[in-house]
């Protein structure tokens, strides 16, 4: 997928030429659920991005043609709609509804949408297009914001009009990756610390080929819910506590027999989680991977076992995974209920961990699973 080859497309479509931008999906290396509790997380940005090609329109009308879906869609940017469809365009629709929110009403414009995301895999394909037309967008209509003030008004639209709980990583990372290097990122303060990620050592993203939905409700808002519920249960006991970012292990715990086993194990995931990452940190800013790797181990099995939000096929992906010379360390990535696995393994074995992986996953369930290797990326902005 190039730029220049998008542009041709919003050529031949529009008669216009456009400005080309790029967004990145994302991978969380750890730090899962954390990012709604104001936590810690570390993902990186990956080298699979949504480009948007825009050009002006002397009208207030908005066309929005996605090359994936291969349809067009016209908005009156004057009389915006205010509710989701459960439509590819929601996404894009709903950063435009937000821009509106708050001021910022551009003139109309055509815009061409392509990308390489997968989607409903975990690898955040709603963020990249959300920041991909944030970013054209905010370019068009001359307003210039911060890369993080980018990342808030595109996690408001998938919270708002989307209707995904989801926290502030997403649409961050996307904003804000820095090539060869994973994030650790303070989703409280939104300070983060850029990582080193050497190249001797690989990403490799394996999708289970079950895909997830996040919008609309379901089993990820239900485990907002129940994280939720856990705070005031929390509250009634510690009365500064916010989010669980507030809270220790050992003051969950006190608190246990007042909770639901269901409350407790989520509300214990993101406590423990929490602690997770910074350790992660730790091992990697000193290059101890096999370390980082049993992490990520431990990671996984809260996933499963606390936060409930694994499945068959992520878990066989791990259980193939580290049997594999030269896997540091292997745990389920994203929102959960299916998509990817995140796999860190050295370069000079990563031939052999795909070769072998691929296939014992489909002679296990007859699915062959997509397999991406990626290096750390940076995050949106034009196209050079």
């Amino acid at each position: 997928m190039s730029a220049q080859s998008i542009q041709e497309t919003h050529h031949k479509r529009f008669g216009t030429q456009g400005i080309a931008y790029q967004a990145p999906g994302r991978v969380n290396l750890i730090g899962e659920h954390t990012d709604t509790s104001e936590g810690f997380v570390m993902p990186a940005a990956l080298d699979l991005r949504t480009i948007s090609v825009l050009s002006p329109r002397s009208d207030t009308t908005a066309n929005i043609y996605s090359v994936n879906f291969d349809e067009q869609i016209s908005l009156d940017l004057q009389h915006l709609p205010s509710r989701r469809r459960g439509h590819w365009s929601d996404y894009p629709t709903s950063v435009l509804w937000t821009l509106e929110q708050r001021g910022i009403r551009p003139a109309g414009f055509d815009l061409t949408l392509s990308g390489n995301v997968p989607l409903g895999s975990g690898l955040s394909s709603s963020a990249s297009v959300e920041v991909a037309v944030a970013v054209a967008v905010l370019a068009h209509a001359g307003t210039t914001l911060t890369k993080p003030e980018i990342a808030k008004i595109c996690q408001f639209s998938e919270n708002n009009f989307v209707g995904a709980q989801s926290g502030i990583m997403d649409p961050f990372t996307s904003c804000c990756g820095v090539e060869n290097h994973a994030l650790l990122i303070d989703c409280r303060s939104l300070e983060y610390e850029a990582l080193p990620l050497p190249s001797e050592v690989l990403l490799v993203i394996c999708n289970s080929m079950v895909k997830h939905s996040l919008a609309g409700g379901g089993e990820y808002n239900q485990r907002r819910a129940e994280v939720q519920a856990g705070v005031k249960i929390l509250q009634q006991h510690y009365p500064d506590v916010h989010t669980l970012r507030d809270v220790t292990e050992e003051q969950l715990r006190r608190c246990e027999s007042d909770m639901a086993e269901d409350i407790f194990r989520r509300s214990l995931h993101v406590v423990t989680e929490d602690e997770r990452v910074l350790a992660a940190a730790a091992a990697l800013r000193r290059g101890d991977f096999e370390k980082f790797g049993l992490i990520m181990h431990d990671a996984h099995i809260s996933m499963r076992d606390n936060y409930a939000a694994s499945c068959l096929e992520t878990d066989l992906l791990v259980e193939l995974a580290v049997r594999q010379p030269g896997c540091f360390g292997a745990r389920i990535t994203g929102g959960g209920f299916g998509g990817c696995t995140i796999n860190l393994v050295a370069a000079e074995h990563a031939d052999g961990f795909v070769r072998n992986v691929r296939a014992g996953y489909e002679e296990a369930t007859a699915i062959q699973a997509e397999i991406y290797r990626s290096c750390a990326s940076d995050g949106a902005g034009p196209v050079a």
